[in-house]
Parts: C-alpha cells; sequence; structure tokens
C-alpha cells in the first residue's frame, strides 16, 4: 500500500526539522517550524507568487547565526551563498533557468553603516525579488534595447542586529540568541554532514515538484492580513500539503513571529515619529495645538529617543516638516496671544495615529479649542479668523515670539494657563 503524500510529506519535515535541532538551538519552538517550512518553500519555488526572505539575526556574535545559515544552505533548493556579491553579480545568478535560493551571510556589513548607501541597489533587488514579475530594467548599449532582468527568488540574510525596514517586512525574521549552559548541539562538518543534509534536500525536492501544480492554485487560510500574509502564504501552503500537526503549527508559528516583530520597537523613522509626536502632545497635556518649538524639545530631550542623532541640534523644523509630509501633515501658522507662531494642530495626526499607530487611543481635540484654518509654511497670516464665539487660551507671558515667527516656550501647555 503507498502512502499517503501528505503523511510521506509530513514525515520529511519531521525530518528537517530533526535536523535543524540537532545543529543548532533556535529561540523558540515556533522559530523552528517556520526555518523548517522556509527551507521546504524554496523546493517550491515555481509555484509561488511571492518569495518570503528569511532574516536571521542577533545582537551579537556566537548567536548560532551562521551555522544556521549553514544548515539552511545545505538543505535548501539550489543555494547560492556569499558574504558579499555585487548587485549585477545577483541579477545574473537570478535571471538563469532556475534561480537560486540566495543566502547573504554578514549582511550586516553589507546594509549597516557607511556601506548603506553604497549597497542600496541590491536592497531594490531583494525587496522588488520579494514579488514575482517585477524585473529590473536597464539599457544595453551594445544591443541599444532595454534588457529585463528576473529579480525574483527566495533569499535568506543573516547578521548582526537588524536588517533594513524594507527587508524585514518581507520576511520571516528569526531572532538567535547565545546559548545557555546546559543547550548543546551537535557540531556541524560540512564535509561529514553535508551529504545527509543534501539527502534531506532530495526529498523535499522529489516531494514537492511533484506537487507545484497544486501549490500553485493553493489559498490557505492564513491568520495575518497584507504583506505578512503575502510573505508567509508559501510556508503555510506547504504545512498543509503536508497535513498531520504541520497546518496548526504554521499557523501558530506565523502569529507568534509576526507578533515578535511588531512588539519588537523595530519600526520606520516616520512610524516612530507619529508615536513620539502623540507622546510629546500628552506630556503636553493633550493640547489642541502645539508650536513646532515646543514638539522639536520633547522630541529632542528624550535620551532614549532617535532624534539627538539627526545633527548637531537634532531634529531640526525642516526635517520634522519633511517626515510629516508623506502623511499629509504639515505646519501651519497659528494664531496665540502673543502672535503667530508656527506649530501643528493636534487634529492633523489623528487619521495618521489611527491608520499606522493605533495601538493607543487617540484622544478627540475639545470642541472648546479654536480652531484656526492652516496657512502655510511660507507665508505667515494666511489663516482665517478665529469665530468670535471661541475663546483663544492663553500663552505664558514668558514666551518670546521670535522674528522668524516661532514661539520659544516656558513650559506651558497650549489650551491652558503657563
Amino acid at each position: 500500500m503507498t502512502t499517503p503524500p501528505t503523511t510521506n510529506g509530513a514525515a520529511i519535515l519531521d525530518q528537517l526539522h530533526a535536523t535543524l535541532t540537532r545543529y543548532v538551538v533556535l529561540p523558540s519552538p515556533e522559530a523552528v517550524d517556520a526555518v523548517t517550512l522556509w527551507i521546504a518553500a524554496t523546493h517550491a519555488q515555481p509555484a509561488w507568487a511571492h518569495a518570503p526572505r528569511l532574516v536571521i539575526r542577533a545582537p551579537e556574535k556566537r548567536c548560532g547565526k551562521s551555522r544556521l545559515l549553514d544548515v539552511v544552505e545545505g538543505t535548501s533548493c539550489n543555494p547560492l551563498i556569499t558574504v558579499n556579491a555585487s548587485p549585477a553579480a545577483v541579477y545574473r545568478a537570478i535571471g538563469t533557468d532556475e534561480p537560486p535560493t540566495l543566502l547573504v551571510d554578514e549582511a550586516d556589513t553589507i546594509f549597516g553603516g557607511k556601506n548603506a548607501e553604497a549597497n542600496e541597489d541590491l536592497r531594490g533587488l531583494l525587496n522588488a525579488g520579494h514579488q514575482r514579475n517585477r524585473p529590473a530594467i536597464r539599457w544595453d548599449n551594445n544591443t541599444h534595447r532595454l534588457e529585463k532582468i528576473p529579480t525574483f527568488a527566495m533569499a535568506a540574510l543573516a547578521g548582526i542586529g537588524a536588517m533594513p525596514d524594507t527587508i524585514e517586512d518581507r520576511a520571516v525574521v528569526v531572532r538567535m540568541r547565545r546559548r545557555m549552559a546546559g543547550e548543546t548541539v551537535a557540531p556541524y562538518r560540512h564535509r561529514r554532514d553535508g551529504p545527509a543534509l543534501r539527502r534531506v534536500a532530495a526529498d523535499l525536492f522529489q516531494w514537492l515538484r511533484g506537487h507545484l501544480e497544486h501549490l500553485e492554485r493553493a489559498e490557505p487560510q492564513m491568520p495575518l492580513e497584507d504583506r505578512a500574509a503575502d510573505t508567509w502564504e508559501p510556508l503555510i501552503a506547504v504545512a498543509d500539503l503536508a497535513g498531520d500537526a504541520w497546518p496548526a503549527r504554521a499557523r501558530t508559528a506565523a502569529t507568534v513571529l509576526t507578533a515578535e516583530a511588531e512588539d519588537s520597537g523595530h519600526m520606520s523613522t516616520r512610524i516612530r515619529l507619529l508615536t513620539d509626536i502623540r507622546a510629546a502632545f500628552a506630556t503636553l497635556g493633550d493640547p489642541g495645538a502645539a508650536t513646532t518649538t515646543e514638539l522639536l524639545a520633547a522630541l529632542n530631550d528624550d535620551p532614549e529617543g532617535p532624534w539627538q542623532g539627526f545633527g548637531p541640534a537634532g531634529l531640526t523644523g525642516k526635517r520634522l516638516g519633511d517626515l510629516l509630509r508623506e502623511f499629509g501633515i504639515g505646519s501651519a501658522t497659528i494664531r496665540f496671544p502673543v502672535g503667530q507662531a508656527k506649530g501643528y494642530h493636534r487634529e492633523a495626526f489623528t487619521d495618521a495615529w489611527q491608520r499606522y499607530c493605533p495601538a493607543q487611543s487617540v484622544p478627540s481635540v475639545p470642541a472648546s479649542f479654536p480652531q484656526v484654518s492652516p496657512g502655510t509654511d511660507t507665508d505667515a497670516g494666511t489663516d482665517r479668523t478665529v469665530p468670535p464665539n471661541r475663546s483663544v487660551p492663553a500663552l505664558s507671558s514668558q514666551n518670546e515670539l521670535g522674528t522668524d515667527g516661532t514661539v520659544t516656550p516656558a513650559r506651558r501647555r497650549v489650551g491652558g494657563t503657563a
């Protein structure tokens, strides 16, 4: 009697799972399941609309990330490992009939510090390659034609610290930790142990390549939404094909690791700015408006925030405006009793807070606060007048109106007394 394919698949995944835990201590059972399913998914790459990235990151050396990448190399499909590569070389490798599984060790040296800008093309390639049919376009001077270069390929990156936001947003992220006393693993030797890993890879390839049509049509029920669902769908499709306990384990891993990524505090600069401005308004007493100077003081005075590192004076008004502009938030020339000053209405942030950082409730703007229509950043005095039935909150007489239209605050609340 022939064993059902789902049973064979579950047994192969179990074998791969045991292989991983033999050589590496991963941070959680969900992380082991996720890496197992990611490796398996590399063998069915032609079936996927999205190629999830695997990010293996650690806070320090000797946390097992390179050893994990060794096992990933030994068991994934058509691996191509490098510690440094030019974008042109990667483009050519991916542009073959059978794209490799790209493995990048020491990725922090590529995307961190002074190297980040120089490797922007490689980051763009990795971002584009997450989705099928997103080729790079280059002009060929020899043929005088546009050349379309495929970018779609599975990729794993290992390094110290976080990878670029845009890569981690497309990735299954595994945070390695240094082994504790009592946590033991078998030593790995490529020449001795490599053949056993390649046999596991051969079993995965034979099983999954026989079900490509089924996997291509698969529409698994996802516990996630949007890009996270795109990233995890190939892994969950493999788990559903395998059956046994793997479908439930895959969905648990997806939920747990995605939640870890969201709770890690690793967010884009703009989202961090929205969150910190909400806290700044709360510190000021949740007024209906605050001057640019007050918001900058609250942001730059935070010793644990990133804003002091934006220059000798920290975050500036211009940089603040540039970062907020993408959310449709602009400064206004707001009328105060001591004169006009540049600032921001609190209600201007409400929509962005609700869309991008809704974890905390956002109180509504008090109805009693005067609603002044914003002017522009360059033309003072263009705001409309305050209705006569509205009172204007007093500012401390200690505040000074500068020649550039800004108010130097004496640590007061806008919308109340000093």
